[in-house]
């Protein structure tokens, strides 16, 4: 007998009066399939009966009721009987609402033989915490066709636990500056504590209008995470700078300088937190926001960036500085950097306990990559409830110590993507350090949206996501930090990274093929499925054979710099400033960045080398193109008779247009390193023929990438949204729907310069930064 035909028999559903929301949802989700069963409030559960199920997220008093004792801090547990009677419990709001969905929705999976005396599943991981929520809270909260309940009850049903809730209710932020200057776009991702309330402090500094629907936006969110059972949290950028008129005021609580001097014109300042009234003005706003939403459970503080830092850190982008308060002159730079780590330190517990003080299992998160100069202090001060977010924990700052699966001498993997497949035994014993402390650390797992393949959606690489889920969990990781989210499930409907994530996450012993194939009979049906199979077989092994290019340009760089829509000519000078405007006004630079006329290079960054870029094509060529192109010839043979067969929005149209989408994506990162490779190349050549070669290389390259600009022109007319795209007007931080009218003009714009001479000017930062801005 299956488990979902002792569901039919279930007369009546009860649950405790008080019960958190969630247990109201899922009941309400059972009761949608089984319409006739009744649901009851009751102050206690009674003995037990047939057709009567009672569910609760249990608590001691709940299990001595019910007389069962469970081994692990975290599990689902389900007895049934075939006559509708049992027990549905869950030691966390976080874990009910997916196993339900499982239930309900995997009817074949679940014997009742396994259920009959009672069973219990301990979740893979503890917490699945999704981080940088781009469709919720970040850039993609202005995605076209997104509905914010049904990406919410999408990412519970996948098994996420906590959700990130703090967006803008605007689409920018009200940061202003002079005219040429990117940095207020830095402001509308990961929003502050001050974008949400006020304290006595600052109050009036921003409209009330503007705090109030921001407020809202994140109560709304935070209630439906609450209603599908996840825990809501915030990302801020913390201790973020504050409009200069707060300094007029108070003078004295100017803090450190914390913009980026390349892609500002004017300083940015925060408050000095060594000051005991600014310490107080952050535990006011906790406290505001706890009580606002009293299941708050979490702050996740990103630092050192877009407009935020802790004063007199190293890795401040101007060097150290800051308030009066911490140092006076004269200090060496290991006193400094021991002052700068305890004021971070002391900023963190000021923060978990203002928390704390409304709901006792507040916790606060930080990533110690910026602390590269104060890590050994902030590290020794983690303590209960002050965890890290993390790559890795086997190194110190910004390094990496894992190297591409096919391509040993590249360590350009990505964190937390399924290019890091390695696990060195250094992080257990650093993981087991903090366990002592009560402290925990969150690995990053990006198969979501931005972190790579930006800005795609639902590329398939469901066993190489399996693969480095298993390796985590088989390394005593038990908190997943999914950095990017997850995808809107009306956009992208076959997410088969995320849906073998939620398998797993109630069955980690489950074997990988059986899981996939699975999931292909339900999509693909018993005809296609074996295809399905094989095409992500090849992506897979495609992906596998990216050298990742250019790390910023596989992540969020493809969309500020504008890859798709900007024209790769020999000299991106020779563009005049008339024909640059439909990509220059929305491209994330500033007028003197050097990337606006050399694509190996970002601010003072060296992306890449001309060596290292010529590798890369012959890799991709050698080893890319094969695979993924016999996956699109395979899906392309049969989407015909699926359409017949499945209906015209079936999983082999859609998978076939994501992968041919991959493949231009693919195609313009080889030209970018082909683009690198060609103009240094001349530049550097030696005799004419050298400059001739060099020269035809590039057109050929120009070529290859007009006839790849004409496939995805083509792409956009289809009925899969492929890609991240706003109808709310375009910004550097997303595309916006007019790319397509866009492309035309790129194209226009390569064949008219074919034959220019390839050029860099690399005086171009002095020189543009003497001209004027308007």
């Amino acid at each position: 007998m299956k488990l979902i035909e002792a569901f039919g028999n279930i007369r009546k559903i009860e649950y405790l009066k008080g019960s958190p929301p969630v247990v109201a949802t899922v009941t309400d989700e059972i009761v949608k399939d089984f319409p006739k069963i009744k649901k009851a409030a009751v102050s206690k559960f009674g003995k037990a009966e047939d057709g009567i199920l009672k569910i609760a997220v249990a608590d001691k008093s709940v299990l001595k009721a019910l007389q069962l004792e469970m081994k692990e801090d975290a599990y689902v547990y389900l007895q049934m009987t075939e006559n509708g009677g049992g027990t549905l419990l869950s030691s966390h709001t976080n874990f009910l609402y997916a196993f339900v969905r499982s239930i309900l929705e995997d009817k074949d999976a679940h014997t009742l033989d396994t259920f009959k005396n009672g069973y219990t599943i301990n979740p893979a991981f503890k917490w699945q915490r999704l981080t940088y929520d781009y469709f919720l809270t970040q850039p993609g909260r202005i995605q076209k066709g997104l509905d914010r309940e049904t990406y919410i009850q999408g990412v519970a049903r996948l098994g996420f636990t906590h959700l990130e809730v703090n967006a803008l209710a605007y689409p920018m932020g009200l940061e202003t500056g002079p005219k040429g200057e990117t940095y207020p776009m830095f402001y509308t991702y990961c929003a502050a504590l001050d974008q949400f309330v006020y304290s006595k402090l600052n109050k009036g500094l921003y409209p009330f209008y503007y705090l109030s629907a921001n407020l809202k936006n994140l109560k709304e969110n935070a209630a439906l995470g609450v209603k599908y059972g996840m825990t809501p949290g915030m990302l801020c950028f913390e201790p973020r700078s504050v409009p200069e008129q707060f300094f007029q005021k108070y003078p004295m609580l100017r803090g450190g300088r914390v913009d980026h001097p390349f892609r500002s014109f004017q300083p940015r300042y925060n408050m000095t937190i060594t000051h005991p009234k600014v310490l107080d003005h952050y535990a006011e706003m906790v406290k505001k926001l706890v009580k606002a939403v009293p299941e708050l459970g979490y702050i996740d503080i990103w630092t050192n960036d877009s407009g935020a830092g802790f004063e007199h850190t190293k890795s401040l982008y101007v060097g150290r500085n800051g308030g009066a308060y911490l140092i006076r002159e004269w200090k060496d730079d290991e006193e400094i950097s021991r002052l700068a780590g305890e004021n971070a330190l002391r900023f963190l517990r000021v923060l978990r306990d203002a928390g704390k003080k409304e709901n006792p299992q507040f916790r606060v998160i930080t990533r110690m990559e910026s602390f590269y100069g104060e890590h050994d202090t902030i590290w020794n001060g983690l303590e209960e409830q002050l965890e890290v977010e993390t790559n890795s924990l086997a190194v110190k700052g910004w390094g990496n110590i894992y190297t591409h699966p096919k391509y040993p001498d590249n360590t350009d993997v990505g964190g937390g993507t399924v290019y890091q497949q390695q696990f060195d035994e250094n992080e257990k014993s650093e993981m087991a350090d903090l366990a002592k402390r009560g402290s925990n650390a969150h690995y990053y797992f990006a198969v979501g949206p931005q972190v790579f393949f930006d800005p795609l959606m639902g590329v398939p690489a469901p066993t190489l996501t399996l693969k480095r889920m298993k390796m985590l969990k088989e390394n005593g990781v038990d908190f997943l930090s999914h950095h990017g989210g997850s995808f809107p499930p009306d956009l992208v409907p076959y997410n088969v990274n995320h849906e073998v994530t939620r398998m797993f996450q109630y069955h980690p012993e489950i074997d990988a093929d059986r899981a996939l194939t699975h999931l292909a009979m339900k999509w693909a049906g018993e005809k296609y499925y074996k295809k399905l199979l094989k095409a992500w077989d090849l992506t897979e092994e495609a992906i596998l054979a990216f050298p990742n290019v250019i790390p910023l340009y596989s992540s969020f760089g493809f969309s500020w710099y504008r890859l798709w829509v900007r024209p790769f000519i020999p000299n991106l000078d020779a563009i005049s400033a008339k024909d640059r405007a439909f990509y220059e006004d929305h491209i994330c630079t500033t007028p003197h960045n050097p990337n606006n006329v050399d694509l190996s290079k970002d601010v003072l960054f060296v992306l890449t080398t001309p060596e290292k870029s010529r590798v890369n094509v012959q890799r991709i060529d050698k080893n890319l193109w094969k695979p993924l192109d016999k996956a699109i010839e395979m899906l392309s043979d049969i989407e015909k008779d699926a359409k017949a067969d499945l209906g015209p929005a079936n999983v082999i149209h859609d998978q076939l247009i994501r992968l041919k989408a991959l493949h231009c994506w693919f195609m313009t990162q080889r030209n970018v390193g082909q683009w690198i490779s060609c103009v240094y190349g001349y530049m550097n050549a030696k005799n004419k023929d050298q400059k001739k070669k060099q020269k035809e290389m590039l057109a050929e390259m120009m070529q290859m990438e007009i006839e790849n600009t004409k496939k995805l022109s083509k792409l956009l007319d289809s009925d899969v949204e492929f890609m991240s795209m706003t109808d709310q007007g375009e910004t550097p931080l997303i595309y916006g729907t007019n790319l397509k009218s866009l492309l035309p003009r790129r194209i226009k714009l390569m064949r008219k310069h074919m034959k220019d001479e390839p050029f860099i000017d690399f005086d171009y930062i002095e020189r543009k930064a003497g001209e004027p801005v308007f």
